[in-house]
């Protein structure tokens, strides 16, 4: 063992920091765009004289301090997943040991963002700010949920049957990984209901798929960076280990 435990877990919450503050500023410089577009097109429909105060209510929060509040709160997120990240991590490190930790890491981060953000994103894209029926929301995010656990344990089983071949040699054995996971990715697509809301006829369909795809971006930079990052402190930690342990054997 290169590493405590203990070690990579603050690496982990270090790594889901730096992950966390760039998904939030892509939040801000990018996704942040559609989304005022789309609170446009929402504040056109109230009455004449409510303005965007739903119903007659005053907005409570105004927009700037739910920006910087959601920015804080994506950071928050990435510490937290940054700490998950480096146990699974811990845990799975008998997997694919014929690979750097670096290599490792980004892996297991490009998995995380497939199972968690990708395949959910795929069967249920994000919508913004006037789409979808708030009477939904629950229906809507059980099933966004359940596809997000359909996809990590996608990812468990590649991982699995990767292990169960790992005598085989590496072109037989990475189609047959690709050729289960496209199997299951398919399954999951089929088995899980459409998305239950419709797209309102007033929404540009360039806010709509700007919103989806930098959402999509946003999610790729915490997930992927989170790996990256993870990977380049723990490497750097792993080497210095190995040449201590051969020193002190020699």
């Amino acid at each position: 063992m290169t590493t405590t435990y203990k070690s990579l877990a603050l690496r982990g919450i270090g790594a889901g920091a730096i992950a966390g503050v760039a998904s939030a500023l892509v939040q801000l410089l990018v996704t942040e765009i559609p989304i005022r577009a789309a609170l446009a097109v929402e504040e056109a429909r109230e009455p004449a004289g409510e303005g965007h105060s739903h119903g007659g209510e005053e907005e409570l929060v105004s927009r700037g301090a739910q920006v910087v509040g959601g920015m804080l709160g994506v950071i928050i997120v990435g510490i937290a997943v940054g700490l998950v990240f480096a146990t699974a991590y811990a845990l799975s490190k008998r997997w694919f040991v014929d690979r750097t930790p670096f290599s490792r890491s980004f892996t297991f981060g490009a998995a995380v963002f497939g199972a968690v953000a990708l395949l959910p994103w795929i069967k249920y894209p994000a919508n913004p700010p006037a789409v979808g029926d708030p009477e939904t929301v629950n229906y809507r995010t059980a099933l966004y949920l359940g596809v997000v656990v359909a996809g990590l344990v996608v990812v468990w089983g590649a991982s699995w049957l990767a292990e169960q071949l790992k005598a085989q040699s590496q072109p037989i054995r990475v189609t047959a990984v690709l050729l289960a996971v496209v199997a299951a990715v398919a399954v999951v697509l089929v088995a899980f209901p459409a998305p239950p809301d419709t797209i309102p006829a007033d929404m540009p369909v360039t806010v709509l798929w700007q919103f989806r795809l930098s959402s999509l971006a946003q999610l790729a930079t915490l997930y992927v960076g989170l790996g990256v990052v993870f990977g380049l402190l723990i490497d750097p930690a792993a080497r210095k280990t190995k040449v201590s342990e051969k020193t002190a054997i020699a």
